[in-house]
């Protein structure tokens, strides 16, 4: 496939920039969930010497306020032909240089040791595969992003495209 959409003929077959070519939420894993059910349910002993019903609504709405904390800072990856947008940073595809998938203790290495310090990074600890991104822009010191990703091999194939 071409670099450039603008090199090819208008068809119904080519993307247009605001066509979605990789799309993902990194929703919270089944633990995660889990966790703040344990967090909600220690609203019971808070409030259980009170009453019970005191309790037992402290921890349903303690969970309901994580759970919507949860799920308002969840980020998603969106890539189309004319933009990458990773949480809330978004940079224009021209400006997206190689990106490369990191699994296990490569990835481990590119959130720790390797890490760079000027890196623009949207990571979850719940998540372990990463994407390194570079970043072509001269006018920009962030040398790449890492984001987190359950489906690496797919984020990489849709920049490269």
């Amino acid at each position: 496939m071409p670099e450039s959409s603008a090199a090819m003929p208008a068809s119904n077959s080519t993307p247009n920039d605001a066509t979605v070519l990789f799309s993902e939420k990194l929703w919270p894993n089944f633990w995660i969930w889990l966790v703040a059910a344990g967090l909600a349910a220690a609203g019971i002993l808070v409030f259980a010497p009170i009453s019970m019903a005191a309790g037992i609504t402290a921890a349903v709405v303690l969970f309901a306020i994580l759970a919507v904390l949860l799920i308002l800072s969840t980020p998603s990856i969106t890539v189309t032909a004319a933009t990458l947008r990773v949480g809330r940073a978004t940079i224009e595809r021209r400006f997206v240089g190689e990106a490369t998938a990191f699994r296990g203790a490569e990835a481990t290495a590119e959130r720790g040791t390797r890490l760079n310090g000027l890196a623009f990074m949207c990571i979850r600890g719940w998540i372990d595969p990463v994407v390194r991104i570079e970043i072509t822009d001269p006018s920009d010191r962030t040398p790449y992003w890492l984001a987190s990703t359950r489906h690496p091999d797919e984020l990489v194939t849709a920049l490269s495209r």
